[in-house]
């Protein structure tokens, strides 16, 4: 772009430097992380590229995964994941051929959207590998420096790790925040949770949020020029609060109690235990908190080690609160039919498709 005609002229025309569209969605984020003191993780799910952001204990890190995309690259995604792991996401009876066919149409025809519940089912599906896949990239990039002396005790010197380790910790993840059309522009809210939840795997306690007009750019160059004015829209007009999702980290059999939960506010009183394999969404408002208290059985962990009971104030959102007790990492039945059974739980659990 710097060598694009007339790109000089734009230059002098504009009062702040320009900036391509990732290292802007990158500044605003960092921006927010640096100012709330917490750790967050974005994604901007296009046509063909997918771009991850990261920022954990202040440091930024971005990866662009340039084969995995919705429209454009989605036969990389296919040929990637695989269409068998793509199929684990869906519900219900699905002929191969014409999903085959499905996806060759959306790579010549990039601007179509879902016309049939069907064919928004196969999209989110889709969605959820490249998500997954893009995720993985970016962890594999954002690691600790080689040869750098890190303090370690006992245990570490059971555990075999060779080379740098990711400073991506999924269980002191506070914010993740959704980008893109199949994010931003799902039907219901509830979908863009469940594809955040499913191919991120956020453990623990984590806010869930989406920027649904694309501001997020923006907002990046603005905060190069009234920083405080650039987090002030982010937050009130920027980012829609889907709520907080509470999941647990470990596995078990299905049907075994997962932990047991109790949660106190204005608007939500409500307690019980979580079996393993179960989802459960609660309203809870945007503009509301609440106390949970929640106690791990079985060795599972929801952020202060196995076992141990965790207590946090959670916000709301147009979902609600979720609760996790599917596991991490998860994992869906191979068989195809039992597989098929289990995502029908889930979409009614959290009425994605209701």
């Amino acid at each position: 772009m710097a060598h694009a005609p007339g790109y000089g002229k734009l230059m002098e025309w504009a009062d702040a430097p320009i900036m391509p569209t990732p290292g802007a969605v990158g500044n605003i984020l960092e921006s927010i992380a640096k100012k709330e003191k917490i750790n967050v993780v974005g994604v901007d799910i296009g046509g063909a590229t997918t771009d991850v952001f990261s920022v954990f204990d202040g440091v930024f890190n971005r990866t662009v995964s340039a084969n995995l995309g919705m429209s454009y690259s989605i036969s990389n995604v296919c040929a990637e994941a695989t269409l068998p792991r793509i199929l684990r996401w869906v519900h219900f009876e699905m002929d191969e051929r014409e999903l085959r066919n499905r996806v060759k149409n959306k790579m010549i025809r990039p601007t179509t959207i879902p016309q049939t519940l069907e064919a928004l089912v196969f999209e989110q599906a889709v969605a959820r590998e490249a998500l997954r896949l893009a995720y993985l990239q970016h962890k594999e990039f954002a690691t600790t420096l080689q040869g750098i002396q890190q303090q370690r005790g006992i245990g570490d010197m059971f555990r075999q790790q060779a080379g740098p380790r990711t400073i991506v910790d999924d269980m002191r993840l506070d914010l993740l925040v959704a980008s893109g059309g199949v994010l931003s522009h799902a039907p219901r809210m509830e979908q863009t949770a469940a594809m955040l939840i499913d191919a991120f795997e956020p453990r623990g306690f984590t806010t869930l949020a989406k920027d649904s007009i694309f501001m997020m750019p923006h907002l990046g160059v603005l905060a190069e020029v009234h920083p405080e004015a650039a987090l002030a829209v982010f937050e009130r007009d920027c980012l829609i609060y889907l709520g907080t999702c509470v999941a647990a980290t470990g596995t078990g059999k299905p049907g075994r109690d997962c932990f047991g939960y109790q949660i106190s506010g204005p608007e939500l009183t409500e307690s019980g235990v979580m079996r393993v394999g179960e989802l459960k969404r609660l309203p809870l408002a945007a503009d509301q908190t609440a106390q949970v208290t929640v106690s791990p059985r079985g060795g599972f962990d929801l952020g202060n080690g196995p076992g141990k009971r965790v207590e946090r104030t959670v916000r709301g959102g147009t979902v609600g609160l979720i609760l996790d007790a599917r596991g991490r990492a998860l994992e869906l039945p191979i068989e195809r039919d039992t597989c098929r059974r289990t995502m029908e739980q889930w979409v009614t659990s959290l009425g994605l498709y209701a």
